[in-house]
């Protein structure tokens, strides 16, 4: 029976971490197939997004014959900062997976003005 679970970001600039408004936040299947986009409001956030992932008893055994989560990739685009791409964030039943987003501006990598920065998430050792 499929069942929910959530995905929240917060997107930030320096080690200070100051909020970052209208950072566009896309997050995907990995088939490419669009589940939802948001833009981070002042505090850097955005509404947490609901995605559909297999019941929470596949979680309970080890060594379940299917993955007991949902793969999701997450990609962050605001202007003047380096991209950031997340990929295969996993998002469990009735939990909420965080995903904090360091954004860099351009005017510190001058040259990298279409550089991006792909973090991928290695699957749950379940």
């Amino acid at each position: 029976m499929p069942a929910t679970g959530y995905i929240q970001v917060r997107a930030y600039t320096s080690t200070a971490q100051f909020p970052l408004e209208d950072v566009a936040i896309t997050v995907t299947a990995t088939d490419g197939t669009a589940i939802a986009m948001r833009l981070t409001d002042r505090n850097g956030l955005i509404s947490p997004i609901e995605i559909p992932v297999p019941d929470r008893s596949e979680s309970l055994q080890p060594n379940p014959s299917e993955r007991p989560f949902a793969v999701v990739n997450l990609y962050a685009r605001v202007r003047g900062y380096e991209q950031i791409e997340a990929e295969n964030l996993q998002v469990f039943a009735g939990t909420t997976t965080y995903q904090n987003l360091e954004m860099i501006p351009l005017s510190e990598l001058p040259n990298a003005w279409d550089q991006r920065v792909v973090f991928d998430t290695p699957p749950q050792n379940l």
